[in-house]
Formats: C-alpha cells, structure tokens, sequence
C-alpha cells in the first residue's frame, strides 16, 4: 500500500458530512463545500468530473465492481472507501449512497454522504483491500 501521509480527520471533518451527487454514470453534478474542503478540489475542478477523480490507487477495483453492481440492481450501498485528495494525501470514509429517482421511479443519478471512517473499519478495510488486491494481481 501507498505510504502517502493521512489527513488528519478530527480537523478536516469538524463533524460536517461529505456529500456530492452524480449522474448515472458517476460524472459529478454536485459537489458541497466540505467535500472540497477535505478533497482539495474546488467545486469547479470536481463538477463535471468522473468521481473516481479522488479514488485512492490502493482502492482494489473489485470493490468498486461490487458498489456498482448494487447500485444497479436499485439497492444502496455502503462502505468504507479511501480517497485521495488533489495534493496527495489521503483520507477515509464511511460512504453510503443512495440512488435519485425521478417522479415515475426511474433512477437518475446518485447522492453519496461521507464522514469519517472509524480506526476499526480502516484497519479492516485495509486487511482486506490488500487482500483484494494481491487476489487481482
């Protein structure tokens, strides 16, 4: 795993969620403040952009494969995510999404709500994205 040096999550996240909304495809629409804040991005870099602009390399794609197929089939998701902010340093979170549906239930986009991410579920994640990753390769 990557050694780039964790944000500290007391101080950036001051008990604010992050939350941001795509399309149906993962392409930014809406991006709050706080989530520039902890990314480093503006809202400007960050709409328009696909969300996997903060995905962490250590990420293992297969959990992303997981949280998609989820999606898909019109369940929420939720998970522990590593993200990567514009200077490269890092930072965790407890993500849940949840899907946008327009008035005749079709869905048209996601909204995503993130905070901090608890030392246990980092540690966790940790032991099993890299064991995700090793079964990749």
């Amino acid at each position: 795993m990557s050694q780039i040096t964790p944000v500290d999550k007391e101080f950036i996240f001051e008990g604010s969620a992050i939350i941001s909304q795509t399309d149906l495809k993962g392409v930014i629409t809406y991006a709050n403040r706080k989530f520039c804040e902890v990314s480093g991005y503006t809202s400007d870099e960050l709409v328009g952009q696909a969300h996997s602009i903060v995905r962490h390399p250590d990420m293992p794609s297969l959990a992303f494969k997981k949280m998609w197929d989820n999606l898909s089939t019109d369940h929420s998701w939720n998970g522990i995510v590593k993200n990567m902010r514009k200077d490269g340093l890092y930072y965790w979170v407890y993500a849940e999404i949840t899907l946008i549906k327009d008035e005749d239930d079709n869905t048209t986009g996601y909204i995503a709500s993130r905070k901090a991410a608890s030392r246990k579920d980092i540690e966790e994640a940790q032991a099993l994205y890299l064991k995700m990753n090793q079964d990749q390769n």
